[in-house]
């Protein structure tokens, strides 16, 4: 007979609960995106998106489930040999046919079907609630009926199955190749039964009575049609279309599947089997549902030793065999099995006629061993629940089609209410809830409001979790509900928030933005395949003219396009910029150098030098990454080889070192390939390089860059372990601020990031101290979701985050819902509690947007260029002004004449000025140089250094090495007790070790030499 396991039917009944997006793609050359096939089988057309579950289902025909074939194809075909007009695919894994479109199943924007299809990436199946409907343009029959009456057999409507905790309205199943009203009640009349049952359109039930919990619903409920008669309603989910026999004839209750031997004994088999297989003895089933935990399909052959036979090829130690064809299989019996008496179990095996196949209701079981486990009734968790959670009661789920609780998690075989609250919590949620078994929800408690999520009777949750059966796990659409108690988050909304302004009228968007040691910014842009035709790929903006539109912008040069490439600042004398990689043939070995000159008001003269035919990568970059490494190297790393071409998982270092290819390849960027561009490196205060990919991360030797730990994979998503950090999947990562005597282990923060294929965006943060001993991720939930965030230190120690999107990936048309709000994390304060809400925007700024700190302490915010329909390429420059440059305290002043210390150099700063508090209480600080593109900020690095300060002076005592503080150029902030920051000097720490100042030496080529610095700062 069939059987309808949870498993199966939670599958059929579970939908998405969050809003998905494409796949990367980064222009019209990148990896294809999914759309709905267009060349479909026969007839076949494409209606568009439409809406599921507002009443019901919108198609209420036969279904089916893959999680790994999936296609619209594929529905199509089962849909049409079945003969029935509509087809639709939902979920990326589900297909559901119908000849009507119903319960209020409307069209709506096609975006809204945005899941992968689980059999052809490439195609679109549905969503959360969202159906992809194929039509064969063939007319529909008449709409499905409810058969009154079939001979003596009488419609009684549609009653409640297994949803309140009692068992099955209706005991025994039928085991129907096609099912109809017709072809179940003539089953029933054959096995002896009075009442006939029908159910989620393919399901047959019989029995002798109507069992208690089978209550009269809605006769609307029972609105799935016959799997083999599209004209009758044949029962719903968790609903029966339920008939009683009016006539006098009934023959005795025989066996459904051919078992029966008019009257003669039968007998459980004690001996001949295989093993240490034993009669166990007979059992009372379903009395609080299924026993025996796993159902096999219904055999009209089936005898003892068969089911024995399937039940040990499984390793299952227990085998049951009920109504003479049903076997089951496990470990355990659970819900409270109780024995019953040997003669209940009276139906001959329907393969075997002397064999006792068990009987209504009850089971023959038999067991590898004595000692069987057997469960007692599950019943609700309420106590010894971890941390802070309490029970809240059974919920409703779905209410006009949304989930309460919108992040699902599927655990198979083995989800527990504490595991899943456990999940919860890790993350930051507050609500938990289980849901079928296998089903576990994450949200915030306000979710269940907002969603539509009543109260119900416990009862009405009753299904035992597969991983603690003794605790119930929800019901059919039913939460079995937990609410943690106080705060998980503590996201600030101080008074003092900061601002957005205005702060220039742009040229182009620029995708890298780096201040100088000139203070004046350097943009980079698309050069070749910029939208402005006359765009000449780079500019410089002064930022002493801001507000004079004829002066404050001078006009720069590339010769190859720089789109996507890297960029950092050398640790030479002149401070210059380099700029590795690009789109696209010979952009992509690009080598380009661009020396900083000039002063506030006075233009510079100097542009980008690139020659390829004398300098360039020794591989084709494209969304590479860029670093200093400890002996003041540049580090280039990773890529693809061109416009949506092959990996580029390897390293090199400039200056190249003498000899051959001096390419290293890493197996570890193969593998994962195309997650892991731009990654995040940095050096380690014991000289070793930490670098992050996609969802890994690992210590790698400086010299051979052989793996020397390989650190926990990121935590990613609550509901999605393989969500990733780096592009396309785009976070944005920063280094905790480094105190003297620089003791603490560095810690690494990678904020925001999505999920591969269909994207579901990261809201939350991860840090670690990769060389802490048994080093761990911590996770701190953000307020939002977003992708392409851009992270931004500041001269206090505190982070800015901002830009980005809450829904899609980076690249071209791949992203929507821009965030708007601004973020400062406070690394001083306890985790859970870093994060407060500053202000918003108005321009959205996704795709190929910036933010970098000035000398002034502000943050300057530029780009967007996502190609997204409604969001315009935005040249709009703004200004955020943080907190502490929104207090009206003049800002503190210094001179300092020394910019070029040397390791534990002690320098001093005279003439220090504080207009809040008093000498005492000033702070001093070194943030890095930064070139920041696709949330990278390449270079940044923030550290306290010892100091002391005497009347008007400090002197600072520079950090002690170049493992704390590889060879580069930082700006030097002075903060009264108020935390106001004063306005940046420059000065270089670590000196020019490498040599780049003689470096490239070839013509066209500026070589500012090694020795002291002189230009003026």
């Amino acid at each position: 007979m069939a059987i309808l396991t949870f498993h199966s039917l939670a599958l059929l009944l579970s939908f998405a609960p969050f809003s998905q997006a494409n796949t990367h793609v980064h222009s019209s050359l990148r990896h294809r995106r999914q759309s709905v096939p267009t060349h479909l089988p026969g007839n076949w057309t494409s209606l568009g998106c439409f809406t599921d579950l507002i009443n019901g289902r919108t198609l209420t025909g036969p279904t089916f489930a893959s999680s790994t074939n999936m296609t619209a194809e594929n529905c199509i075909n089962f849909c049409d040999s079945k003969e029935f007009v509509f087809a639709g695919t939902e979920f990326g894994q589900e297909c559901y046919c119908g000849n009507a479109l119903q319960n209020g199943g409307t069209n709506t924007t096609a975006s809204q079907c945005n899941v992968a299809c689980t059999g052809n990436r490439n195609e679109l199946c549905g969503a959360g609630g969202r159906l992809n409907i194929f039509s064969s343009g063939k007319t529909p029959p008449p709409p499905p009926q409810t058969v009154a009456r079939v001979g003596n057999w009488v419609s009684l409507g549609c009653f409640t199955d297994a949803v309140n905790g009692a068992g099955r309205t209706l005991m025994h199943d039928m085991n129907l190749a096609s099912n109809t009203i017709e072809a179940c009640t003539t089953a029933c009349f054959n096995a002896g039964f009075q009442f006939s049952g029908t159910e989620f359109a393919d399901e047959c039930h019989c029995d002798t009575k109507i069992n208690t919990g089978g209550v009269q619903s809605t006769l609307t409920d029972c609105n799935m049609v016959c799997s083999g008669n599209s004209s009758e309603f044949c029962g719903g989910p968790n609903r029966l279309n339920l008939y009683n026999y009016t006539g006098t004839d009934l023959p005795p209750v025989s066996a459904g599947g051919g078992g029966g031997n008019n009257g003669a004994p039968v007998f459980p088999v004690t001996s001949g089997l295989p093993g240490t297989w034993a009669y166990a003895g007979c059992f009372v089933d379903n009395a609080n549902g299924r026993i025996i935990e796993n159902g096999l399909a219904g055999n009209s052959k089936l005898t003892v030793e068969s089911c024995i036979a399937a039940c040990d090829s499984q390793n299952f130690s227990l085998a049951g065999m009920e109504f003479a064809d049903e076997c089951y299989c496990g470990d355990r019996l659970v819900n409270g099995a109780t024995s019953a008496s040997a003669t209940d179990c009276n139906m001959a095996c329907a393969g075997n006629s002397t064999e006792a196949c068990g009987g209504p209701a009850r089971v023959s079981v038999y067991s590898t061993t004595k000692n069987i486990t057997s469960l007692p009734v599950p019943v609700v968790q309420k106590t010894n629940l971890p941390g802070n959670w309490s029970y809240a009661g059974c919920f409703t789920d779905v209410a006009g089609g949304v989930r309460a609780l919108p992040w699902q998690i599927i655990w198979e075989g083995n989800n527990t209410a504490e595991a899943c609250m456990n999940q919860c919590a890790a993350f930051g949620y507050n609500a938990s809830g289980v849901e079928f078994g296998q089903e576990c929800y994450c949200g915030d408690t306000e979710d269940l409001t907002t969603n539509g999520a009543t109260l119900r009777p416990d009862s009405e949750c009753n299904i035992e979790c597969p991983g603690d059966p003794i605790h119930i796990c929800g019901g059919g659409q039913r939460l079995t509900t937990y609410k943690w108690q106080g705060a998980l988050n503590v996201w600030h909304t101080p008074q003092n928030i900061g601002r957005y302004e205005f702060f220039v009228p742009g040229l182009v968007a620029p995708l890298l933005a780096t201040l100088g040691v000139n203070n004046k910014v350097a943009f980079l842009e698309k050069h070749g395949t910029s939208e402005f035709k006359n765009s000449t790929g780079a500019y410089e903006l002064d930022l002493s003219l801001v507000g004079d539109f004829s002066k404050e912008w001078r006009e720069m040069h590339t010769k190859t396009d720089v789109f996507c490439s890297g960029s950092i600042i050398l640790p030479d004398r002149a401070g210059r910029q380099i700029n590795v990689g690009g789109w696209s043939l010979d952009s992509t070995f690009g080598v380009r150098l661009y020396t900083p000159d000039g002063s506030a008001g006075v233009n510079g003269t100097n542009d980008w030098e690139e020659d390829g035919n004398l300098l360039k990568l020794q591989r084709m970059r494209w969304y590479p990454a860029a670093a200093i490494l400890a002996n003041g190297s540049v580090l280039v790393i990773g890529g693809e080889i061109g416009a949506n071409d092959n990996a580029q998982p390897n390293l090199e270092i400039l200056p190249k070192p003498d000899g051959g290819d001096t390419v290293i390849d890493l197996d570890w960027l193969q593998r994962t390939n195309p997650n892991n561009l731009y990654p995040f490196v940095t050096v380690l205060p014991s000289g070793n390089v930490f670098i992050a990919y996609y969802n890994e991360a690992r210590i790698l030797n400086p010299v051979t860059f052989d793996t020397i730990t390989s650190l926990p994979n990121m935590p990613g998503n609550v509901n999605n372990f393989d969500a990733g950090r780096t592009y396309p999947l785009e976070g944005a990562m920063i280094l905790f601020p480094q105190h003297a005597p620089y003791t603490d282990p560095l810690r690494v923060l990678i904020c925001g990031g999505s999920t591969p294929g269909p994207a579901s965006v990261s809201d939350n943060c991860v840090s670690i101290s990769p060389e802490a001993p048994n080093a761990t991720w911590t996770v701190e939930r953000m307020p939002s979701r977003r992708v392409m965030a851009c992270m931004v230190p500041l001269p206090d120690g505190t982070f800015m985050i901002m830009n980005g999107a809450q829904e899609g990936v980076a690249g071209f048309g791949l992203a929507n819902n821009p965030n708007l709000n601004a973020l400062l994390y406070d690394p001083t304060l306890p985790v859970g509690q870093r994060i407060s809400i500053l202000n918003n925007t108005i321009v959205p700024r996704m795709y190929h947007s910036e933010a970098i700190l000035l000398p002034d302490g502000s943050v300057l915010v530029s780009g967007s260029d996502p190609k997204t329909p409604g969001f315009d390429e935005e040249t709009r420059i703004e200004r955020y002004i943080p907190p502490y440059l929104n207090k009206g305290i003049r800002q503190p002043t210094f001179n300092i004449s020394n910019h070029d210390w040397t390791y534990g150099q002690r320098v001093t700063i005279s003439n220090v000025k504080v207009f809040s508090g008093s000498i005492s209480g000033v702070r001093v600080s070194l943030v890095g140089a930064v070139s920041s593109t696709h949330g990278n900020s390449m270079g940044a690095r923030t550290i306290f250094p010892q100091f002391s300060c005497s009347g008007s002076s400090c002197t600072v005592t520079a950090p002690p090495n170049a493992n704390v503080s590889p060879p580069g150029w930082h700006q030097l902030f002075i903060l009264d007790a108020s935390g106001t920051p004063s306005h940046s000097s420059w000065v270089r720490i670590g000196g020019d070790p490498s040599q780049l100042g003689k470096w490239p030496n070839l013509p066209g080529f500026t070589q500012p030499g090694v020795g002291p610095v002189t230009i003026p700062l």
